[in-house]
């Protein structure tokens, strides 16, 4: 039990900026062995967007209180998986061989197809939210944040990171993992689906299966596997195709 708990603190620890206990560090074995609570801490970052827009939304309108949400999972997050999105959109706009977009995707600087790509996912993100009432918003959010994670998570469990990259690479990062590590990462990161409360919602797995393939062969295509910017822009991009799932299904399907 002590040992999964110090795994679950190395998750947190990876994808946040919660304090942890300092018996937390970046040992490799617990690092990989923690890829399956990285859907587990989306719950938790989705729990405390929802709780900061119910709070806000008490004084301020709801679309400043969806902004103030954003505001506290940056804050919470240190814009992790944005700071990847950013990273991809600039190597992959701007390099046209394996080795130029590694090089473009390390270099801390961002460029014009950063700031573009960035901009446009935050604001769909934005627009998408706003459409939803608010007694929707908290089982969106923990729901959005887990499943987009599972999505990230299962190019770890399918695909190999790529070999250049891992040769210089500069921040620790899972990449392995079990059969049972992901099926873990499966529960935690569907479950939360059942707070939307209509079985029709469990369609948005085809949607995000056909977002993890495309990325899948779009990034072996390229630079032969994956990055941890490449997991960011996965997580980030499925966290949008939830959203829109979700206004498909409870405008078409849902009475």
């Amino acid at each position: 039990m002590k040992k999964e708990i110090r795994i679950f603190y190395t998750a947190v620890m990876f994808f946040t900026r919660i304090p942890c206990p300092s018996f937390t560090d970046h040992d490799p074995e617990y690092l990989n062995r923690s890829s399956k609570y990285f859907t587990l801490v989306g719950m938790l970052l989705g729990a405390l967007c929802g709780l900061s827009f119910w709070l806000a939304v008490q004084v301020f309108s709801p679309p400043i209180a969806l902004l103030l949400s954003f505001a506290v999972s940056l804050l919470l997050t240190g814009a992790f998986h944005e700071d990847g999105l950013a990273d991809v959109c600039d190597g992959f706009g701007g390099g046209w061989t394996k080795l130029k977009i590694l090089d473009i995707m390390k270099d801390s600087r961002v460029g014009t197809y950063g700031l573009v790509g960035l901009g446009l996912v935050l604001a769909i993100k934005f627009a998408a939210l706003s459409e939803m009432s608010v007694e929707m918003m908290i089982p969106v959010l923990i729901s959005g944040h887990a499943i987009s994670r599972l999505t990230s998570v299962s190019l770890i469990y399918t695909d190999e990171y790529a070999r250049e990259d891992l040769l210089s690479k500069s921040k620790p990062l899972a990449t392995k993992m079990s059969h049972q590590d992901y099926l873990i990462a499966c529960v935690f990161g569907l479950s939360p689906l059942l707070l939307m409360r209509n079985y029709w919602i469990f369609l948005v797995i085809f949607p995000l299966i056909l977002t993890k393939l495309y990325f899948s062969r779009y990034f072996n295509k390229w630079i032969g596997g994956y990055t941890g910017d490449c997991l960011g822009t996965v997580q980030q991009i499925s966290e949008v195709v939830y959203y829109l799932s979700v206004i498909l299904i409870f405008k078409y399907l849902v009475c």
